[in-house]
């Protein structure tokens, strides 16, 4: 038998990742701790040359499918594969300090960063069941891995464990649901799928119980609640670094998860999974801002911060078809884009000001170690402040415009009470962001020493919440390209 050569084109991202990944991990077995600095810089080049090939693979036209339609390279797989690039690398610089003061900038640490990378990108691009479940379990694996990468600690190790126990069961649901929307379309490929649903010669009732189980797959790795128990235990059991990459890009390819199963697949079924995307959202915003305030882990309380913000995230997908009318959809879903790649990017600066506080022997894990921050930096201090405004959504910067665009999109679809319940939570949630402020600028330092930033960190954190003012000013073209994104769809 003859089996055509498949257009590479789409996947020379991919295919470069992999390939220097393989290459960082053996050159990495010839370095002495001195000279980690060679896989540090060698994994920076190689997410800069994913970014090459993606940019060049974005120019060609239309959607591209290659891999007998499993495998699809479209705007909105570009544009978040290109968020992730910056994120997985602005985690690598902010986290080269503190993983070095203990011990742990070591090769697995970069090379299990560039296959997470790997499984995120096979999920964003993905048009099959398959290629989705492939990517999601390869970055799930990397993920159990970096959760234990320092293994003298008791509470790493069962953050691990907890993380990867309930990790297989949420991928066992996820695929439990798979298989029983095969068994009624009698296809894996999420085109297809969408197709059949529209003529609806299906069993429905199979078809339901596959969504709820396909739904309760996506809410985990989302972190939404009831799927929740896990992000505030491994969140701070974690190393801060490790918590700072779970924490950003694996968002995105969560909600690229969400959008090829429940878009591209099972948009027909929308009336069904919307209603569950609803409740999730409204019981995220619900617990995740009101057990934030009983936190005094900043690492805790920023976990308890993402359940409130994933909450927020669906709501843009809980408002997309009305009715049966999609004219709105385009709208909402790219609101939904528009706050996963804001959250990364605050998140990034949240987490980061946890490793800036942070060196050797002394983990700043806890809210009184911002106290009197203001006296000891005034510019970094400055920095937190903006990254809390943006979380609690107070203008001018990014954080307002993004919660502002799915509170509009609940508005447009007529749910106006799921608008002002966001509304009334985000108000509770604003305690929580800022009391840190307050400690910062009205609080006396317990912790007088000064703060040795590396200049590299010192920039990129400096650019990072320089960059959520800026787009808080001018939001328009980063909303504009996610609509444009998911237009395209």
């Amino acid at each position: 038998m003859n089996f055509p050569m498949p257009n590479l084109l789409p996947a020379y991202a991919e295919i470069f990742l992999l390939t220097m990944t393989c290459i960082v991990l053996v050159v990495d077995l010839f370095l002495d701790d001195q000279r980690r600095y060679v896989t540090y810089v060698l994994s920076l080049l190689t997410l800069a040359g994913c970014a090459f090939f993606t940019i060049g693979i974005g120019s060609i036209p239309g959607p591209t499918y290659t891999f007998n339609n499993m495998f699809v390279s479209d705007l909105m797989a570009n544009v978040l594969k290109l968020a992730s690039y910056i994120a997985v690398a602005v985690n690598m610089v902010y986290s080269r300090s503190y993983m070095a003061d203990r011990g742990m900038l070591r090769g697995e640490y970069f090379s299990l960063s560039l296959f997470a990378m790997l499984g995120m990108m096979v999920m964003i691009s993905s048009n099959h069941f398959l290629t989705l479940y492939m990517g999601l379990e390869l970055m799930s694996l990397c993920l159990y891995a970096m959760v234990a990468l320092n293994r003298d600690s008791a509470t790493s190790t069962e953050a691990a464990m907890k993380y990867f126990v309930l990790g297989a069961l949420a991928s066992g649901l996820l695929l439990y649901g798979m298989s029983m929307i095969y068994g009624a379309t009698g296809s894996l490929e999420m085109r297809n799928i969408a197709k059949i649903l529209e003529v609806g010669s299906t069993n429905r009732v199979v078809l339901v119980f596959g969504l709820v189980f396909v739904v309760a797959g996506v809410a985990f790795k989302l972190g939404v609640v009831p799927f929740h128990m896990w992000i505030p235990d491994v969140y701070q059991g974690a190393p801060s670094a490790v918590t700072l990459f779970i924490a950003s890009a694996p968002k995105l390819a969560a909600f690229a998860m969400a959008m090829r199963l429940l878009v591209n697949g099972l948009i027909p079924l929308a009336i069904d999974w919307q209603q569950m995307l609803t409740l999730l959202a409204v019981l995220s915003m619900a617990l995740g801002n009101l057990a934030a305030i009983a936190q005094s882990n900043i690492k805790r309380m920023l976990a308890y911060s993402t359940i409130s913000h994933m909450g927020f995230l669906l709501l843009g997908m809980a408002t997309g078809v009305v009715d049966g009318n999609w004219l709105s959809a385009a709208e909402a879903y790219s609101a939904s884009m528009f706050y996963a790649i804001v959250y990364t990017l605050t998140t990034l600066a949240a987490f980061g000001s946890v490793l800036l506080l942070s060196r050797a022997g002394f983990e700043a894990e806890n809210i009184e170690d911002y106290k009197g921050l203001n006296r000891r930096s005034p510019w970094f201090a400055f920095i937190v402040l903006v990254t809390m405004f943006s979380l609690a959504g107070i203008p001018p910067t990014v954080g307002f415009y993004a919660k502002l665009s799915v509170l509009q999109s609940a508005v447009s679809a007529g749910q106006v009470w799921l608008a002002v319940v966001a509304v009334l939570f985000s108000l509770i949630g604003a305690f929580y962001y800022l009391r840190i402020v307050k400690l910062m600028y009205f609080d006396d330092p317990v912790d007088t020493a000064p703060l040795a930033v590396r200049l590299d960190m010192s920039v990129l954190l400096s650019a990072n919440g320089v960059a959520i003012l800026l787009l808080g000013i001018m939001p328009q073209q980063l909303m504009e390209l996610c609509f444009v994104a998911i237009k395209s769809l």
